[in-house]
């Protein structure tokens, strides 16, 4: 099924979001919104994916891939809540280490990038610019 829309004169064919739950031959889950169509299924709205090595993904998904608002965590604790695009870490969000140490601020590519918030393993709170691996110009946040 399918929804008919039209588009400069032309009647294009929107797919339909369907839900659902699936196993995938590798030991993966997935429960949530998805499309169908000659290709096979297709990830894409809402919904959580397990993997059989223990990373869980809830959050949007488009084309197949994580992209939109979502959390992932990881096996060894550590989790990232933000914007992703094409299952990458782009936009806002924040990166939670195991040892309970967290980043606040931009991320381009899975990588830190401008302004941000670190909150080290003794509760310090640190602002500044940062690329990559490196923070330029941290600056300990003072609360008064």
């Amino acid at each position: 099924m399918s929804v008919a829309t039209r588009k400069k004169g032309a009647v294009v064919e929107a797919p339909v979001i369907l839900t659902g739950s699936f196993c995938f031959p590798n030991g993966d889950k997935y429960e949530g919104e998805y499309t169908q169509d000659a290709k096979g299924l297709c990830r894409n709205g809402q919904g959580c994916h397990k993997n059989a090595n223990g990373k869980v993904y809830k959050g949007a998904w488009k084309d197949d891939k994580m992209s939109g608002q979502g959390r992932l965590e990881f096996p060894n604790g550590s989790a990232y809540e933000g914007m992703f695009v094409e299952n990458l870490f782009n936009g806002e969000g924040s990166y939670t280490w195991p040892d309970g140490s967290k980043f606040q601020g931009s991320f381009v590519n899975n990588k830190l990038s401008g302004q941000g918030e670190f909150v080290d393993t003794d509760s310090r709170e640190w602002i500044g610019m940062f690329t990559e691996k490196a923070a330029i110009g941290l600056e300990v946040k003072l609360v008064c």
